[in-house]
């Protein structure tokens, strides 16, 4: 099942992609007699795996009503997640990153957190603040929560997940190394689009065979896959859950490929300007694009 959180005139809401465009979840209950009076994606995100044999069941139905589908086009993407409790991001995740910035391999993961503030929806330009100049895109794939996790195994974490989405971990390096902690330079207003989907776990069947590409201004600079992970979706999720309960509606930006222009050698750094257009696929979720204002 594929979702989409859009802005309407009254607030966010939750559309159901079909064939026919997208459905909006209120308005596909309110016809098929749902108990439900309103179907929001707050509501949806905090409820997680529990809400998903309900959504599941509209999604049948919503298939069958194109009369109440809309062009995706028409609807202005919010952040496909629109108030994660915890925004968890990974570094240095993926073995071929780790080489083009001469760092090491991790031996555990490198956490680091965003606040909400840095959710962007795709299509939604984003501010590059002056006088800073060093501005970089990271492609990710993120998971989201769909069950509280407390120190979970491995072998049970991807039951705890609620679906996927695309991420872009923009980062401004003039701040992000200015002292031990990478937090100001990577959650800047904006900072981390999301969307322009969660596609449901069951439509997943393995997050470690993805690819994982980015595009700024039509020129690719990223291409690799979630294979290259050094550490697994399940392995994070199982990691992180020792130290601190994950909810449902959480998100974990697992980690960027190489590509980006941090770790670039040769010749002027091209640094993302304003004006500049980052696109991002993981395979399966869908395109999110980035303008840069």
């Amino acid at each position: 099942m594929i979702v989409m959180t859009y802005r309407t005139e009254t607030g966010l809401a939750l559309g159901i992609k079909t064939a026919d465009g997208v459905v909006d979840a209120t308005a596909a209950a309110q016809v098929v007699g749902m108990s439900e009076a309103r179907i929001d994606p707050i509501t949806f995100f905090r409820a997680g795996l529990d809400a998903m044999d309900r959504l599941q069941d509209l999604a049948t139905r919503a298939h069958k009503l194109p009369e109440l589908a809309v062009p995706e086009h028409q609807l202005p993407a919010a952040p496909c997640v629109p108030a994660p409790g915890k925004i968890i991001c990974i570094g240095l995740n993926y073995r071929g990153h780790a080489a083009e910035t001469n760092a090491e391999i991790p031996a555990q993961p490198v956490l680091f957190s965003k606040f909400n503030n840095s959710l962007a929806g795709s299509g939604q330009p984003v501010v590059l603040p002056g006088p800073m100049t060093r501005y970089d895109y990271e492609a990710e794939l993120v998971v989201v929560m769909g069950r509280r996790a407390k120190a979970v195994t491995e072998a049970a974490a991807l039951d705890h997940v609620l679906g996927y989405c695309n991420g872009n971990d923009l980062s401004c390096r003039d701040l992000q190394f200015l002292s031990g902690q990478w937090l100001i330079g990577k959650t800047l207003d904006g900072f981390m689009p999301l969307g322009p989907y969660l596609v449901t776990a069951d439509d997943v069947p393995d997050p470690q065979r993805l690819s994982v590409r980015s595009w700024v201004n039509g020129e690719p600079r990223q291409n690799s896959s979630t294979a290259d992970m050094v550490f697994s979706v399940a392995e994070l999720v199982s990691y992180i859950s020792r130290y601190m309960t994950l909810e449902p509606g959480d998100i974990i930006s697992t980690g960027t490929p190489e590509g980006v222009v941090l770790g670039m050698k040769d010749g002027a750094r091209p640094w993302l300007r304003p004006g500049d257009e980052v696109v991002v696929e993981v395979e399966g979720l869908g395109r999110l694009v980035t303008p840069l204002a």
